[in-house]
């Protein structure tokens, strides 16, 4: 057991820009036309609440936007939006709004037949850039005429990945800023209110492409509104049937990475404080990463949501639930997949990470401490923190907070370990069934919610000392407020409890 003795100094002012209910991601947007997926989205919008959704495939062809036809030996193009409609609608329904990423290509529109995914997107260019262009500002028409104006303020960015070969036909830099130049200004010339960004490039060669898009931006005279990109942080993986086996990377060393890019975009002129949206972030980058599943997952996490607002206006994690198919239909109940909540609306450890930074958001906006285990904000109520244990020993931490005012303090401890909730841990105990029953669904589930403990915490000297316990890989969230003590006539809680 490790003891640490840490003081809380109320006037302290640390940054800490908390983020982290902006957005998140989903797989192919054609998903929300299934059950499953809205009842998972609900189940995080009522927890979490965020403001966008990002996800792939706005224009492949299971959502049928785009088709050309003949007539009279003239090819000409028509518009189909009543799949989109269906699922922007179920988005707004549920209090989240697209955040709009423009990919992939019709099969009827692609220069190729490059696909990717078990549901085969297509990754090429475009065969034609006016008729490309001409969607992308009927969509935005049409989308402005169902939803109103405020269609003009949800995000835009510009395809993904086109640094990897899978997502854009053989990596072509060149191709990819012609695309980004000429939606870019397409877009602009409609309405320039819309913020439009890129390149959403992923690990490879990033410093070199951040360079060269901003150069070629500066020479064409274009402003992104966003720089956008991914972070992932886990060594390569080890596939062993189904399942991706990864070794995290350092911390210090990713947040670095991420310190890099804002770094070259501040050091030209023209692009300095141009907000950076991370628009995809995760420990594994592939859908069956088994760490997804695991508390040490929720840990690690904690970490990262401290800090990525240092450098990021933006993080988006990749993904609030299970129903996704890039590499097909899951196998199993915990198949390492990238939601934070699993089938049957099961959460796993890393939901209640996200819940706790949203709660520790609607506590307070002052931050008196932080360090790389703990964040701990203020209002005029008292306290509130999440500590977390990233794969260590277990420690007692003892935190002595002041106070204006003497009195009593309510400590409220919730705790997400891989002792108290951890339904992965349930699920292999009781066999590891790949389709669990409807009883073994609500058993599991009953595994996966934080433990809560409370005490009364009395000050001296307008001082108090609190004692919280983080396991390994555990995450805890505290509350430390004025207690209101307003018992009823004749009831005596000492004396219920030693009654006999």
């Amino acid at each position: 057991m490790v003891s640490k003795k840490i003081k809380i100094d109320p006037d302290n002012k640390v940054m800490f820009n908390n983020n982290v209910d902006y957005c998140v991601g989903t797989g192919r947007l054609g998903l929300a036309l299934t059950e499953e997926y809205l009842k998972e989205l609900a189940f995080v919008q009522e927890h979490i609440g965020f403001s966008y959704i990002r996800g792939h495939g706005l224009f492949s062809d299971d959502v049928s936007i785009y088709h050309e036809y003949e007539e009279n030996g003239e090819t000409k193009v028509e518009y189909n939006y009543t799949y989109i409609d269906r699922i922007f609608d179920s988005y707004l329904k549920l209090g989240i709004r697209p955040y709009l990423e423009l990919g992939f290509m019709p099969g009827q529109l692609a220069s190729g037949t490059q696909t990717i995914f078990y549901w085969k997107g297509n990754t090429t260019p475009p065969k034609d850039y006016g008729k490309w262009t001409d969607m992308v500002i009927a969509l935005l028409k049409h989308l402005k005429v169902r939803y109103g104006d405020e269609v003009s303020t949800w995000p835009i960015e510009v395809w993904n990945e086109p640094n990897l070969p899978g997502f854009w036909f053989k990596a072509d830099m060149e191709e990819y800023f012609k695309l980004f130049k000429e939606t870019f200004l397409a877009i602009k010339k409609y309405d320039d209110r819309f913020k439009v960004g890129g390149p959403a490039i992923c690990g490879v060669r990033d410093a070199e492409w951040t360079k060269a898009f901003l150069d070629f931006c500066r020479k064409e005279g274009i402003y992104p509104d966003r720089i956008t990109r991914h972070h992932y942080t886990v060594e390569f993986p080890e596939r062993t049937g189904h399942y991706d086996y990864s070794k995290l990377e350092d911390q210090v060393m990713r947040f670095a990475n991420l310190q890099s890019t804002r770094d070259i975009v501040d050091s030209y002129e023209e692009f300095k404080g141009t907000p950076i949206h991370l628009t995809e972030f995760s420990t594994s980058y592939t859908p069956h990463g088994v760490i997804h599943d695991t508390n040490l997952n929720a840990a690690y996490l904690a970490r990262q949501l401290s800090g990525l607002g240092d450098v990021n206006e933006a993080y988006s994690y990749w993904t609030f639930g299970d129903v996704f198919e890039e590499q097909g239909v899951p196998d199993s109940l915990f198949h390492g997949g990238f939601g934070m909540v699993a089938h049957g609306n099961i959460p796993k450890p890393t939901f209640w990470t996200f819940y706790f930074f949203k709660q520790l958001k609607l506590f307070g906006a002052d931050c008196v401490y932080r360090d790389d285990e703990a964040v701990i904000v203020k209002n005029d109520n008292g306290y509130a923190g999440i500590l977390w244990n990233i794969d260590g020993e277990d420690e007692e931490r003892e935190y002595s907070f002041g106070f204006p005012d003497g009195g009593e303090y309510t400590l409220v401890c919730k705790t997400v370990d891989e002792t108290c909730c951890n339904p992965l841990k349930l699920w292999h105990d009781i066999g590891e069934p790949a389709y669990p029953t409807k009883a073994e669904t609500e058993l599991i589930k009953s595994s996966a919610q934080p433990l809560v403990e409370s005490a009364v915490i009395k000050t001296e000297n307008k001082n108090a000392a609190v004692n919280v316990r983080v396991k390994k890989n555990g995450v805890v969230y505290f509350t430390l407020t004025k207690r209101s003590f307003t018992p009823d006539r004749g009831y005596d809680y000492d004396k219920v409890i030693s009654f006999h």
